[in-house]
C-alpha cells in the first residue's frame, strides 16, 4: 500500500535556465524525497519534503533543466495547432492533409460530401454554422473511425514484420493482436497510451495526411515497449519509421 503524503503548502515559482524560463509548482509534503514531473497539459509539478530550502529545490530544477525542457517540448508536438473555424461558405477545411472549401446546401438529406475540392454539407434543416459544425464533425469522426483503423493495422503489421529493434531484442513484447483503439477529441493531445494498453487517438488527426496519422499511431505503439522517452524508445522509433522526423515536421506545419 503507498502512504499518503498530506500537502502542507503550494505555491508557484520559476527558474531561469539559459534563456529560458521554467516555471513549476512547488508542492511541500510528508515525504524523504523530491519529485519533478511534466505533464501533458505542460505544467511542472515539485513535490518537496517539508522543510527543503527553496534554493536547494531550485538547484535541483536547473540539474534536470535539460530533461524537463525535453518533456516540455515532447507534449508540445501533440498540442493541436489547428484555429478555430466559423464554419461558413468558402471557409476551408482539411482532410487527409487536403484542402476543401465549404459549400452550404439546403436539400432533402443531412450529408457531406467531398467532390472538385469542396465540403458539399447538406442539411434537410436551417443552414446554420452550428449545422455545418455538427454535421461535418460527424463525418469526420465515421472516417476517423476508418483511417485511424486501417492505420493501426497498418503500423501493427509493419511492426511484426521487423521483428527486433536495433539492440537486437524482441521487439514486442505484447499479444499478436493490435492494442484496443479508442477516438475522442482531446484539448492537449494527438495521442496517448494508457496503462492497460489502449492507444487513444485525437479526432482532429483526421485533418492531417496519412503519414502523419501513421507516425503517431507508432509512436504510441512503441510505448508498448518503452513507456518512456528513453534512448531505447527513440531507438526503437527509428528502426519502425526512419523519417519520423520528419514526418513530425509535416504534422505540427499542417496543422497550424
Amino acid at each position: 500500500m503507498k502512504a499518503v503524503h498530506q500537502v502542507h503548502q503550494h505555491s508557484r515559482h520559476s527558474v531561469l535556465y539559459g534563456q529560458k524560463t521554467i516555471a513549476f509548482s512547488l508542492l511541500y509534503c510528508e515525504r524523504k524525497t523530491m519529485e519533478i514531473a511534466v505533464h501533458p497539459d505542460n505544467t511542472v509539478v515539485v513535490k518537496a519534503p517539508v522543510q527543503s530550502d527553496i534554493a536547494l529545490i531550485e538547484k535541483k530544477i536547473r540539474q534536470r533543466a535539460r530533461w524537463i525542457l525535453k518533456q516540455l517540448n515532447y507534449f508540445k508536438q501533440f498540442v493541436p495547432k489547428t484555429p478555430a473555424r466559423c464554419y461558413v461558405n468558402g471557409e476551408t477545411h482539411l482532410y487527409l492533409g487536403k484542402q476543401y472549401r465549404l459549400k452550404l446546401v439546403k436539400g432533402s438529406e443531412n450529408s457531406v460530401k467531398l467532390s472538385r475540392g469542396f465540403f458539399h454539407v447538406t442539411s434537410r434543416d436551417e443552414l446554420t454554422s452550428e449545422t455545418a459544425r455538427r454535421l461535418l464533425h460527424q463525418w469526420y469522426l465515421e472516417k476517423a473511425r476508418l483511417q485511424f483503423a486501417a492505420s493501426m493495422d497498418r503500423c501493427w503489421q509493419k511492426m511484426g514484420r521487423l521483428g527486433i529493434d536495433t539492440m537486437n531484442k524482441p521487439m514486442l513484447a505484447v499479444p499478436s493482436t493490435p492494442p484496443r483503439l479508442s477516438i475522442k477529441r482531446m484539448h492537449k493531445r494527438w495521442g496517448s497510451l494508457s496503462g492497460k494498453g489502449t492507444v487513444t487517438l485525437n479526432t482532429d488527426l483526421i485533418r492531417a495526411p496519412q503519414a502523419c496519422i501513421d507516425y503517431v499511431v507508432t509512436h504510441e505503439l512503441c510505448h508498448l515497449q518503452y513507456h518512456h522517452h528513453s534512448s531505447e524508445f527513440y531507438r526503437l522509433l527509428d528502426t519502425v519509421m526512419p523519417d519520423w522526423k520528419e514526418i513530425k515536421h509535416t504534422l505540427e506545419l499542417c496543422m497550424v
